[in-house]
């Protein structure tokens, strides 16, 4: 699982974690808000038969830095673009969860010649709406989403997480509070974590219409999933 440093414009120098298994066309997995490359631990295997998947860390979660940053979906679009041009990767398959869905989107948008196709897993489209639950914007707000961090325990955590799931499997939920609920509890992850809840929205409420006209100049594959028992991203967006 090695890193990389980033070469070039407002991301020269940011340190990327990634995992890389497979030979073949190259495919690039992008998490969710609050995920990790290790989110895909049972999707790797099965497309590193027929692929290169390259699973990140997107900056600000996992052991990928966590910089001052905008941490809005241009500057996540310009990680994944010194990503791909540091390490010198073909035009890629695109699979973005949640917001890495948004992620894979803005890229597209900006550097089509380097997207083949997209799969869209529960995602937010950017263009489409953006409905926040209310405990988004309740933590979205300066201030209290700091309380309510320095107030959390692993406990309220994986109550919390267990939320998420349709049918909460305990290993599942075991996982990702094992492998997330330190780091979270940094300083630099907690800050990386609200700039990004702070940033996506207000770039998905400033630049909807933007977004939406670009959208339809896109000329690529496009394979949208959405789970049924989704609790966590509806279909509107």
């Amino acid at each position: 699982m090695p890193d990389v440093r980033l070469r070039g414009g407002e991301v020269d120098g940011l340190r990327l974690h990634y995992i890389v298994e497979g030979r073949g066309p190259a495919v690039i997995l992008l998490h969710g808000l609050g995920g990790f490359a290790a989110s895909w631990r049972h999707n790797i295997p099965a497309l590193a038969r027929r692929a290169t998947v390259y699973a990140l860390d997107l900056p600000g979660f996992g052991t990928s830095a966590k910089p001052h940053g905008p941490y809005h979906l241009p500057w996540f679009a310009r990680a994944l673009d010194g990503f791909v041009e540091t390490l010198g990767l073909p035009p890629a398959a695109l699979v973005g969860h949640s917001l890495g869905g948004a992620v894979a989107v803005a890229y597209a948008l900006t550097r089509p010649a380097r997207v083949e196709r997209l799969a869209l897993v529960g995602a937010c489209v950017p263009g489409f709406g953006f409905h926040p639950s209310w405990i988004y914007r309740l933590v979205a707000l300066r201030g209290v989403g700091e309380a309510l961090a320095l107030l959390g325990s692993a406990a309220l955590f994986k109550a919390v997480l267990a939320r998420c799931f349709h049918a909460p499997a305990r290993a599942e939920v075991d996982f990702f509070v094992d492998h997330e609920y330190a780091e979270r509890a940094s300083g630099p992850a907690r800050a990386a974590y609200l700039a990004t809840l702070r940033g996506v929205r207000a770039d998905f409420e400033a630049r909807a219409r933007d977004y939406r006209r670009a959208l339809a100049t896109l000329d690529l594959p496009v394979l949208l999933i959405h789970g049924r028992q989704d609790r966590v991203v509806p279909p509107v967006h």
